[in-house]
């Protein structure tokens, strides 16, 4: 068995690391947004835009995403990655942070919604809403809502929404959306990561037909697949099993591969409201593709976060 192993070793890593974005676009004069940029996937999707164009960083922790930000401008010369304070868990700081880059930054062409929870003892944000669902789902959807203009403005614009393979375990539980009656961390990650694709799949309707050429606005969701990083950190069993089978788990760059492809790949510029895994298309759960729930869950959102977006 052990030498099997030995022998067989690249081959399992090689199917575990999944597909590669091959795009060599380039992203002159072009901003990125990627949300909790400052560890994991987020950064090093960052630090691929960062060969190809200017990157915002957009992350609660400043000091991480200043070290993160070092890092990258080190690496690749260029200096136009900045961070920029976003705490997803309070709508305050999202509006904060969206009327600061709107006043500094005239140009926005990809928002990568990246940052996430995971496996949160129950808690709730400072507005009230449950963790899980408060920074997955609505600190994104209210991210977006006050951002889309100017990425209209840019287009063609790129929206990225990172998901996950475990919105197969969720359901949008409108009698109890904050967990107050039952509260399963496992399955409110699950819930938000179904709501991630609901959203996604709601906001590529709603843009069809607002432009003259789809391909100038694109909304995509994905599954990043099983990522070695800090988001199972809630989680000492998670923790224990993430390091015992660190060799089965894609690396954060590999992880970061679909985010980068759904970002800049060329033959995706007309792709929308799909959803993706190791950089080709994936299976959606029935659940993910119910407009009537979707449709409901955008209702919902902007009621609880006391916006209009019609």
């Amino acid at each position: 068995v052990p030498v099997f192993l030995f022998v067989a070793a690249p081959y399992i890593r090689r199917y575990v690391a999944g597909g590669r974005c091959k795009s060599t676009a380039r992203l002159e004069g072009k901003v990125v947004i990627v949300t909790g940029a400052n560890t994991g996937i987020g950064k090093e999707t960052a630090r691929d835009l960062a060969q190809r164009g200017k990157v915002i960083i957009a992350c609660r922790d400043i000091a991480k995403g200043e070290a993160a930000a070092s890092e990258i401008r080190a690496e690749t010369g260029n200096q136009q990655v900045i961070v920029k304070k976003l705490d997803l868990a309070d709508t305050k700081s999202i509006r904060d942070f969206a009327e600061k880059f709107l006043a500094e930054e005239k140009e926005l062409h990809i928002l990568i919604n990246n940052a996430g929870v995971m496996l949160c003892p129950y808690s709730k944000t400072a507005d009230g809403f449950e963790m899980h669902l408060g920074v997955n789902h609505l600190g994104h959807f209210l991210l977006t809502f006050l951002l889309l203009e100017r990425l209209k403005q840019c287009a063609p614009a790129r929206i990225v929404n990172v998901s996950s393979l475990a919105h197969h375990g969720g359901r949008i539980r409108f009698h109890d959306l904050h967990g107050e009656k039952s509260y399963n961390r496992g399955l409110a990650y699950c819930h938000s990561k179904l709501a991630n694709v609901l959203f996604t799949r709601e906001l590529a309707r709603r843009l069809q037909g607002k432009f003259q050429r789809q391909a100038e606005f694109t909304a995509n969701a994905l599954h990043p697949g099983s990522v070695s990083s800090e988001l199972v950190r809630h989680s000492f069993v998670m923790t224990w099993l993430w390091k015992i089978f660190s060799f089965f788990l894609k690396t954060p760059c590999e992880g970061a591969q679909t985010s980068i492809y759904c970002a800049v790949a060329e033959e995706l510029d007309s792709v929308t409201g799909q959803y993706f895994s190791d950089c080709q298309p994936a299976y959606v759960s029935p659940h993910g593709r119910n407009d009537e729930t979707a449709k409901k869950l955008w209702s919902v959102s902007c009621e609880l976060l006391g916006i209009q977006w019609d």
